[in-house]
């Protein structure tokens, strides 16, 4: 199927009435979750995973497409307003929006933080449309030793590289592969860390650790670190950005866009790299009568470059989780589970085995891109006053979801007494600065790891060097290694 025939199942798919409606709900829950600090995509999509076992399959992708998109534009509101980023990858917008909202332009800052998502959201969307084809070509030329380097290449990014120290982030992907490790094994049908308990005979569920990493564990830590009092939120006043605002505005979109997408497609891109590289380009690319604003009154560059490489790297994620199987951040991790919660496998057969859903998801991506502008612009006075919800009770009514959602999808009493231990173990990761994304990914990413390991070897006869004389797998690992190693030995020869 053609990549235009692909988009027009899509969006034929896409335009009825039952799948707008949940395009729109994901769209303004995202939105919503955004502007609240600390409450980000990953959390909202791990308190919903449980309506899985509910929905159909379409209908609960778009939903969290939705939140996952409008995670991202909501994130720019409080980094402006309040000058406390909820995401990662709204630290650099609040450089200069907040400073803009100080002297009375927080309008003009959330309206270019607004189009210069729907600019890069468009952007990284038609990246998905047309690049993920071409990614499934290669991943189609993969065996099974590839696909295990790549899962180690996955492994040593997300975990070593992204976080602040590789040891936390190498001990937090150890846990994950160990909770994936429980069960029965496939291959010899022996049980594995059971502890004699028949609730573990089928493994530990994959959307029950999401629940409690990112929902429980989050709010325990929120609540514990819960201070009275919050800060001000400063006035929107007039949101629409002047003429010259937006003159100044359309070359940051598009070069934060085309800066963003790669970094997002990349294992170790993440969205904090290209906002950085897209705010320091804004600076030497500032028109010399506009560069004393950097850092003072806030420059409309800083907010719309940066911005703009934030949406197009989130919108870059979905293309190694929808075409390879392989997710690179948190949220990226928790919707591969919810796949997983429907029997379906994303990789390189996604595309053939499940096309009315895979086009009618990218289909989706467009309509929710039109919907955010709609929602953002107009109601931006709504999202503000949403800052003023008091904690204690969000808290307590994430906390009600996570436990009545955890409980109805196998009315078990241990899966309640699972979720609040491992729960507790997420409160302590995030107040030990363990990151808790690796423990998804290797827990989802673990037993497929496993499986691709014992063909390579069915297939070479237990010879080890299979994965050194196959070139892809030889420049995979090669790639991990130094990865891993590669900053420690810089920062030794610096030193």
């Amino acid at each position: 199927m053609s990549v235009w025939d692909g988009l027009g199942l899509g969006f034929g798919n896409a335009l009825t009435l039952a799948n707008l409606g949940w395009a729109l709900l994901g769209c303004f829950l995202g939105t919503a979750v955004g502007v609240l600090p600390g409450i980000g995509p990953a959390l909202t999509i791990a308190l919903l995973l449980p309506i899985t076992f509910q929905v159909e399959a379409t209908g609960a992708f778009i939903l969290f497409c939705g939140i996952f998109y409008g995670a991202m534009y909501g994130g720019s509101t409080t980094s402006i307003l309040l000058n406390t980023p909820g995401e990662s990858g709204s630290i650099i917008t609040a450089l200069e929006g907040a400073k803009m909202a100080r002297n009375g332009r927080a309008g003009p800052a959330l309206a270019t933080a607004a189009i210069g998502s729907f600019v890069a959201g468009t952007i990284g969307t038609l990246g998905i449309s047309f690049l993920g084809p071409v990614v499934v070509e290669f991943a189609l030329l993969l065996g099974p030793a590839e696909y295990f380097s790549l899962m180690v290449l996955c492994f040593v990014t997300v975990s070593a590289v992204l976080g602040g120290s590789a040891l936390r982030g190498l001990t937090s992907l150890a846990f994950g592969l160990l909770l994936g490790l429980v069960g029965i094994d496939l291959q010899t049908g022996q049980p594995r860390m059971t502890f004699g308990i028949p609730e573990l005979l089928d493994g530990v569920n994959v959307v029950l650790v999401a629940v409690a990493l990112f929902a429980v564990g989050e709010t325990l830590f929120l609540a514990w670190r819960h201070v009275e009092g919050g800060a001000k939120v400063l006035p929107v006043g007039n949101i629409m950005p002047s003429r010259a605002d937006l003159k100044r505005s359309w070359k940051p979109w598009l070069r934060g866009s085309l800066l963003g997408f790669p970094f997002g497609v990349m294992p170790a891109g993440g969205t904090e790299m290209p906002t950085m590289l897209s705010y320091y380009a804004e600076r030497k690319l500032v028109a010399p009568e506009h560069a004393h604003e950097f850092g003072t009154t806030g420059a409309i560059e800083g907010v719309a470059g940066p911005e703009a490489a934030n949406n197009a790297a989130a919108a870059g994620i979905l293309v190694p989780m929808l075409t390879l199987g392989l997710p690179t951040s948190a949220t990226a991790a928790i919707m591969l589970s919810a796949f997983q919660s429907y029997g379906i496998n994303p990789g390189p057969m996604l595309f053939e085995q499940q096309a009315p859903l895979v086009w009618t998801l990218i289909a989706s991506l467009y309509v929710a891109n039109v919907m955010l502008v709609v929602l953002n612009l107009p109601l931006v006075g709504l999202w503000a006053r949403i800052l003023k919800v008091p904690q204690p009770q969000l808290y307590a009514g994430i906390l009600v979801f996570a436990t009545i959602g955890t409980y109805g999808i196998s009315n078990s009493v241990m899966d309640l007494v699972l979720l609040y231990s491992i729960g507790t173990v997420g409160m302590f990761m995030r107040r030990f600065d363990f990151p808790t994304a690796p423990v998804v990914i290797g827990m989802i990413l673990g037993p497929m790891a496993e499986q691709n390991l014992r063909q390579a070897l069915t297939i070479s006869q237990g010879d080890w060097m299979a994965f050194l004389t196959r070139p892809g797998s030889a420049m995979l690992l090669a790639l991990a290694l130094v990865a891993l190693l590669g900053p420690r030995v810089w920062a030794l020869v610096r030193r």
